[in-house]
């Protein structure tokens, strides 16, 4: 089986999308229209260094992505199997799946541009050679509560999300700790709490679109499942205060017999990240989920058939109670598997996620409260 990729910020370079807008022209045409410049002399020349500013990159990388999937197209008349974009990429993903027109899904990107450009003064700071569960550990040891996780890229890579002084003040524990520490060239606390106005802004702009049911499965960054349906516009407006699951999607992927990925747009990002992520994923492969249906929750071996066994009970908006929460909580995810190993699930409210082990469903009386 096959999965198209779409890259997302970080991935922008001035040329790209040579050949591209020539031969899609009434497509180039409908993106100047929409952004009121021309996209062509952004990402081929731009003369006025705008690139790297969000609210001109995030455009320039979805009209560069959608022209990319056009010529696969006509090269092979063909569809993946799955589609799956990081952070931006993932609006190609569903514009790919047919969720989205190619013009709307333009709109919506320039929007969060827009939006994410005008949040709190934030910057990105990679955190390379430690596993996620250690990366949360020093957090909390040194405490660094002020930053966020922004994406779980592969299995020791982990970017962190924050303002500038703490991200700068981070670099130092990290270190000690043997990471390679790299703060990133970014605007903004992009998929942490500090977006959580735009988040607010743009769920309302999101309520103004309808959203067509997906031809092909699109895996979500927020819990590396597939969309369901009628889910599009929350999980988008979600999409920028939780962190981007790529490890996870990529395990999920693999985990489903997808044994060829191919990156459609500029840059080699995705096409990195998921060749050592297959290489983790064939050391240390999950259990066979045949084994999920004989086995209670609290019996479980390993994660996946804890997960699987929680969702197969339990839906999204299931009302839950959790040690030390006086009033019961809901769930707005599906059960996910975490750092390879964690069973997990996010609640209405909360940024973070709960470990299934510390959450049970609420008793009728409960789950009234």
């Amino acid at each position: 089986m096959q999965a198209y990729l779409f890259p997302g910020q970080g991935s922008q370079r001035v040329g790209m999308g040579d050949g591209l807008f020539e031969a899609f022209p009434e497509l180039t045409e409908a993106a100047d229209a929409v952004l009121g410049y021309s996209i062509a002399e952004l990402c081929l020349r731009d003369p006025e260094r705008r690139l790297t500013r969000t609210q001109f990159t995030q455009p320039a990388l979805y009209v560069v992505n959608a022209l990319s999937h056009r010529r696969r197209l006509q090269e092979t008349g063909a569809q993946p199997d799955f589609v799956a974009g990081h952070s931006l990429g993932e609006y190609n993903a569903l514009e790919c799946a047919g969720a989205v027109g190619f013009e709307d899904g333009l709109k919506l990107v320039r929007q969060r541009g827009e939006l994410m450009a005008a949040a709190p003064k934030g910057t990105m700071a990679a955190v390379v050679g430690l596993p996620a569960g250690r990366i949360a550990e020093i957090l909390a040891e040194n405490g660094l509560e002020a930053l966020d996780v922004a994406n779980f890229n592969a299995p020791a890579q982990t970017i962190l999300s924050g303002l500038e002084p703490d991200i700068r003040a981070a670099q130092d524990c990290f270190e000690r700790n043997g990471a390679t520490y790299i703060p990133l060239n970014v605007g903004g606390a992009f998929h942490s709490r500090y977006m959580r106005p735009a988040g607010e802004a743009f769920a309302a702009f999101l309520a103004e679109f309808t959203f067509a049911e997906p031809q092909i499965p699109v895996v979500a960054n927020v819990d590396a499942q597939p969309y369901r349906s009628g889910e599009t516009a929350r999980r988008l407006a979600d999409q920028l205060t939780q962190p981007v699951r790529w490890l996870d999607s990529v395990r999920f992927l693999l985990s489903e017999g997808v044994t060829d990925f191919l990156e459609l747009g500029p840059g080699d990002v995705l096409t990195k990240l998921v060749r050592g992520i297959r290489s983790d994923f064939e050391a240390n492969p999950p259990a066979p989920a045949a084994s999920a249906p004989e086995l209670e929750p609290e019996a479980r071996p390993d994660a996946q058939a804890t997960v699987a066994a929680w969702n197969r009970r339990h839906p999204v908006g299931t009302r839950v109670t959790v040690a030390g929460y006086e009033r019961a909580l809901t769930t707005k995810t599906p059960a996910v598997v975490l750092f390879g190993h964690r069973a997990a699930v996010y609640l209405e409210g909360y940024n973070g996620y709960f470990a299934l082990e510390e959450v049970a469903p609420a008793a009728p009386a409960e789950a009234g409260a």
